[in-house]
Order: C-alpha cells, then structure tokens, then sequence
C-alpha cells in the first residue's frame, strides 16, 4: 500500500473515532424539536416611560371570538357598540392550552369594528344576501390587555390600554385601568372573558 493510501485510511480511522463522540440532529428532529416548543412567543414592549407599543402583527394571532352590544339594543348608547374582534398572543395561546393558564405576558389584543348601519332596521340589524344580522364595517381602534401580575398586582395582575377607538390606531398607549371593574366583576376565568371564547373556555 502507497504512503496515499495509508495518509487516507488514517484520515477516515481519526475522522470516525472523532464522530463518536459528536451527537448529530437531522431536519427532522430538529423541526419535530421546534414544534414541541411551541411558537416562539411576542412579549410586551414598551416605551422608556412605560407606555404599550402596539404590539406588531397581531392580525396574525390566535382568533377567539367577536362579542357585539349594538348601540340599537341598548338605548342607543352602548358603551362599545362594535364588534370586540379577540386575539391572543400565539406563543401565550400554545401554553395556555397545555396549562389551562395565562402565562406572565400574555397579550390580549381587542380590535374594534363597526356595524353597518346603512338602511338597518330599528334593532340595527341590516340585510345581507345571507339573511338578516349584524354585519362588521370600518375598523375603529383597539384595546389591548397583558398580564403581569408584578407590574399590574393593583389590578388583579392585568393591564388595560387603549390605542384610539377611532383609525388610526396609536403608536403608544397609556396605561388605563378603567376597565379592570368590569373584568373584575363579569370575566370568568382569570380577568379575561373565555365564556365569550370556545378555544379558551376549557
């Protein structure tokens, strides 16, 4: 055997000893991994002063429900007379379903959105090619919620914001607990309303 020969059988006798101690993961494992993880989570951010920026791409999140009080069904003056378009966090969603609990910096995020009113009955109601109902129109603003139970402790560990309920929607909001009494007093399940929400009411 040439001094060629020998140089390559001891390259391939060092290289094997050298993978034995080396774990490998293919694709496969690697994304089967990933998805046991879960969705990599989009936690708060906020401004130096404290203000809630606008959480980023929330349209993508996790959708659970569109609760309407219509002004026509209360007296004309509902105190949010749109349709609560309800979206959680998909990362804060993957790990509630596995614990049945919020986790520390969940995010709520609650688009607004009119009624359309154009030749609705006195209940508010208008006609549609589907039949009679309440039909969604322009956006309007948003609120959101997040937990934390240090930041937020006075509140039962929830904070509330508002980003305009108009278009639109602010950069920044300010922290605004008003609606902490009501979350209190009527949500079922840790200040967020899951009997309004199938895929969180368990």
């Amino acid at each position: 055997m040439n001094r060629i020969a020998l140089s390559a059988l001891a390259a391939v006798a060092v290289t094997s000893v050298g993978l034995g101690s080396v774990a490998f993961t293919s694709r496969s494992e690697a994304a089967g991994k990933a998805a046991a993880a879960g969705p990599r989570r989009y936690l708060p951010e906020y401004t130096p002063s404290g203000d809630l920026i606008l959480p980023k791409n929330f349209e993508r999140w996790v959708y659970v429900g569109s609760p309407l009080t219509p002004d026509a069904l209360n007296d004309g003056k509902a105190g949010f007379p749109e349709f609560h378009n309800v979206y959680i966090e998909p990362g804060s969603y993957d790990i509630y379903k596995r614990t049945g609990t919020f986790p520390e910096g969940t995010i709520m995020f609650k688009e607004l959105q009119r009624v359309q009113t154009a030749g609705a009955d006195a209940n508010g109601s208008t006609s549609q090619p589907s039949g009679r109902g309440y039909f969604p129109a322009a956006l309007n603003g948003a609120d959101v919620s997040v937990k934390d139970t240090k930041r937020y402790a006075k509140t039962g560990g929830w904070g509330y914001y508002n980003f305009n309920h108009h278009e639109p929607k602010a950069a920044t909001a300010k922290l605004n607990n008003d609606c902490a009494g009501c979350h209190t007093a009527g949500a079922k399940k840790d200040m967020v309303w899951t009997q309004f929400y199938p895929r969180l009411d368990s």
